[in-house]
Order: structure tokens, then sequence, then C-alpha cells
């Protein structure tokens, strides 16, 4: 096992998928690093999360539970939100400036870098709760390390976004939306099909953290763009940028890359399911036995994402649809009447 940690973000309202996902996660890597960190976040118990992560507490809870006595290198961490806490991931990362606790939309920052702070080892393979991953190699961490070690433009590395396609090239609608993070995608060469690319992705990524500051010139704190930054106002979120946006903004900057490959045979490559639906839900462990066995259509290759050929993700598309930030306002307003009025009434 490699001096590594794989580190797993996970929060209560993530249950649904991580009973599923979780498990599979740990199949295809907890046999290639020393330690496996579960970076529980508790802090959406409190918001418009609250009902749900609180309904989803117990589950997750038993499943870490169950995994933890599964794999004697994995453990829970809960992500400290205390002063003190707070004052040393601000030193790790930020040179003492203090943390946002969320970005802008209100999701996740702080807990980030507090799981990242608090892993092992300085060497993190960092993933959220949702990703899939196929090909299953158990050779891919220390192929890994050996990319970072030989290639000192290469911030951080990662599996090939999506399973690979017959001549390993991405299709053109995949292509422009790396390209679109900073340039085109390169062919890397280091003897398996990898590719230079463009930003880093907190979705999942490989790096040592001991350097991931310096080589950045200092851990970027940028605000969103105008529009954005007015609705987190609004919404009473603080108005930061999301840590991916500005570090890979940071990295085109000082011309640092990351890589992204297979390795040798079977390879790993990753999956990410952009929405979610009942139907995801239902059909969500059919779907991992499929990207475990290699079991996909041509149309799911080279994409990164969960696609149609696999999920039916009309019913998500409308729903999302439904959640402009509009109409996100009015129910809010809806919400805060009626609870001024049940106030009133108890008084």
């Amino acid at each position: 096992m490699h001096p590594v940690t794989f580190e797993i973000t996970v929060s209560p309202t993530d249950w649904r998928h991580a009973v599923h996902v979780l498990p599979h996660q740990l199949r295809q890597w907890a046999g290639q690093v020393d330690d496996v960190q579960f970076t529980l976040n508790l802090q959406q118990r409190q918001g418009r999360y609250g009902a749900a992560a609180q309904q989803g507490l117990t589950v997750l809870q038993d499943l870490l539970a169950d995994l933890c006595s599964r794999y004697p290198n994995a453990h829970v961490r809960e992500v400290d939100y205390s002063p003190a806490m707070q004052a040393e991931v601000s030193e790790r990362f930020f040179d003492g400036r203090p943390v946002p606790l969320k970005n802008h939309d209100g999701g996740p920052f702080y807990s980030y870098f507090f799981g990242w702070h608090a892993a092992k080892h300085d060497m993190v393979l960092h993933t959220d709760s949702d990703m899939l991953f196929g090909g299953g190699s158990q050779t891919w961490v220390g192929e890994a390390l050996d990319v970072l070690r030989t290639n000192p433009d290469i911030l951080c590395t990662a599996p090939l976004p999506g399973p690979p396609t017959p001549d390993g090239e991405f299709p053109e609608r995949i292509r422009a939306q790396h390209t679109a993070m900073g340039g085109p995608p390169r062919r890397a060469e280091i003897g398996s099909l990898g590719y230079r690319l463009h930003g880093c992705s907190t979705r999942l990524w490989l790096f040592d953290r001991t350097t991931l500051g310096r080589r950045l010139g200092g851990m970027p704190l940028e605000g969103p763009r105008l529009r954005s930054n007015l609705r987190a106002r609004v919404e009473g979120n603080p108005p930061f940028e999301l840590p991916e946006k500005s570090m890979s903004r940071r990295m085109n900057q000082l011309g640092l890359s990351r890589i992204d490959f297979l390795g040798s045979d079977p390879g790993m490559w990753s999956l990410h399911p952009p929405m979610r639906s009942e139907l995801f839900y239902a059909e969500l462990p059919a779907l991992v036995a499929r990207v475990e066995a290699g079991d996909l259509p041509p149309e799911q290759l080279g994409d990164y994402d969960v696609n149609d050929s696999l999920v039916d993700w009309t019913s998500a598309r409308e729903a999302l649809r439904q959640q402009t930030w509009s109409k996100r306002l009015a129910r809010r307003a809806k919400a805060s009447a009626s609870g001024r009025l049940r106030a009133r009434a108890r008084s």
C-alpha cells in the first residue's frame, strides 16, 4: 500500500447514493492506499437541507461504521468547525487568511480544506462521494505518484475522465468542454493513455498538500462574477468563488497542468452522475455493477458525466428547470412569511 490518504467527503444528504457508491469506491481504491478517510460534514443538518440531512444521518453513520469494520485502514473524521481548527486550516493553506465556510452558492468550501488538512498523509487522493470508477486497476496509485514525481509542471493528477474510446480520443463535444477550461487537451507522453488538461477539479484529484499553496503562489481567494456575488449576498452566502475555479485560473496563469490518465491494463477511469432523480436512485445499484464490469454503451465512451445512454435524465432536467433562483427566493419568502404567522399565532 502507498503512503496516500484516500479522502472522501460525505454529508448526511448524500445517503441515498452513498449506500451504493461508497462500498464501490472502497472496492476500487482501499487496497492501494495506507489510509481511507471519510470526511463527514454535519453542517447541513441546519438550513434548507436540514430535514433531509437529519433523515439520512443514521443511515450514513451505520454505513460508515460497517465500512470501517470491513476495511481496517478506513476511519471517519467529522469536520471540525472550532475556531482553533479553522485557524490551523487557514495557516496551512491560506497564509492565515480566514477560510470561507461556504462558497457563493452555498456549496462546501472550508470542509474540503479541513479534510485535506486532517489527512494522515501529505499525498491526498480526494473524491466526492458520488464518483464512480471503472477499470479497477490496483496499480494506478503507484503509477500516479510516479507521474507527479517525474513531471514538475504537473500540480495534480486523476484517473481518465470517462471510459476510454477505442481510439483514445475525446468526442468533439467533450474536447470542447475541456478546452473551455484553458486550452485544448494534449496527449501526455507517460507510457499510458492520458491527457494534459487545464485546471483542477475538487471532485477528484491526487495532489501533494505540502506544496499545493506554495506552487500556486498562495491559495487564491476570489469573488464570483457580479451576478453570482449579488445572489450570494441576497441568500446570505459568503461571496467567494468555488475553490476549484480560483485554483484553476491560477494554474493557467502559472503554466501548471494536470494529467488525467488510464494507467496499466485494466486502467482506471471515472464517471460522474451530474443530476439526481428517483429513476437514478432506483437504477444506481445496476449502474455501479455496469461500471465495474465495463458494460457501457458506445455513446458513453469518452464522456466523464453519466449521460442518457446509461440513465434517462429527462425528469431530472425538468426538475432543474423548476429550480430557478427567482422561484427559490419566492419559496423562501413564502416559508418565512408562514413562519412569522405561526409565531404570531403562538404568541
